[in-house]
């Protein structure tokens, strides 16, 4: 067991007062059998009214509702959690799934089906080609093998590069640029295995970093495996989601697992500029 500090402040700052929409914050961590919130606070400028709900996907969301103008939109969350190893909780992959390709069972194909529906169908023939190289169709391979490759491929085909701008890059956009940030990679993973008939998620959280990892603010890829549940990659660090990573939302696309949303309204021009700060430590 050990625990871990996350605190991540999101200021946006304009050149005169103007009012702020609703607005949804998902920074607070997914809670498990593997983890567990020992203290949280979220504090926002200007003073507003928070309201937390679940979404459909089991995600903590905050609803802000902002009392009254200001130059500055500033929200701060300060959470400690405890990460468990949890050896006593054991989900092995079903004897029919161990080996690639295999059908999920009739009685999970329903709740699967939104997660296999891949969200750039004009990205099909660049990545399906792209995936010749790891896997040619009629194989049979080990499951966790053949994941394992296009997490080690995403890893060794493109080059890392950090944006601050928001959403990712299409499939096809990676493929052509050959790099990316860790939103891009997760996405075209998650694009790749669903080709290859998994159903896979996008998962935004931050990871603990070390020596030659990219990350603090962080998203990698799930994908379900029968009998394992969803099973997490890292295409950006090459390695599977462990105890350094800590998941806050997951999505069936990026879109709906933004750490901060929400409008604003007031002159065009009266935007000046957003700062992001995250601190990862473990206490």
């Amino acid at each position: 067991m050990k625990k871990i500090r996350i605190i991540h402040k999101t200021e946006y700052h304009y050149h005169e007062p103007v009012t702020f929409g609703q607005h949804r914050a998902m920074l607070r961590p997914r809670e498990g059998h593997d983890l567990l919130i020992i203290k949280g606070l979220l504090v926002t400028e200007p003073e507003s009214t928070i309201r937390w709900v679940w979404d459909f996907q089991g995600n903590s969301v905050a609803v802000i509702n902002f009392l009254e103008p200001s130059s500055t939109l500033r929200v701060l969350s300060e959470v400690t959690v405890e990460l468990h190893e949890a050896p006593d909780i054991q989900c092995a992959i079903t004897q029919e799934a161990s080996n690639y390709p295999f059908a999920y069972p009739e009685s999970e194909s329903l709740e699967m089906a939104p997660f296999l529906i891949p969200s750039y169908p004009h990205d099909a023939m660049a990545i399906q080609a792209w995936l010749l190289a790891i896997y040619t169709p009629g194989e049979v391979v080990p499951t966790h093998q053949l994941l394992d490759q296009l997490n080690t491929r995403i890893f060794e085909s493109f080059k890392y590069e950090r944006r601050e701008e928001a959403g990712v890059q299409m499939p096809c956009e990676t493929l052509s640029k050959g790099s990316g940030s860790c939103r891009d990679f997760a996405v075209f993973m998650m694009e790749a295995a669903r080709h290859w008939g998994f159903a896979a998620r996008f998962v935004t959280g931050y990871i603990q970093m070390n020596e030659g990892q990219h990350g603090a603010t962080h998203a990698w890829t799930e994908v379900y495996l029968p009998g394992e549940g969803w099973r997490g990659y890292d295409p950006t660090n090459n390695k599977p989601a462990g105890l350094e990573h800590v998941a806050v939302g997951v999505a069936r696309v990026h879109e709906r697992a933004a750490p901060l949303s929400g409008a604003w309204m007031g002159d065009a021009d009266a935007f000046d500029r957003m700062d992001v700060s995250v601190q990862v430590v473990e206490v």
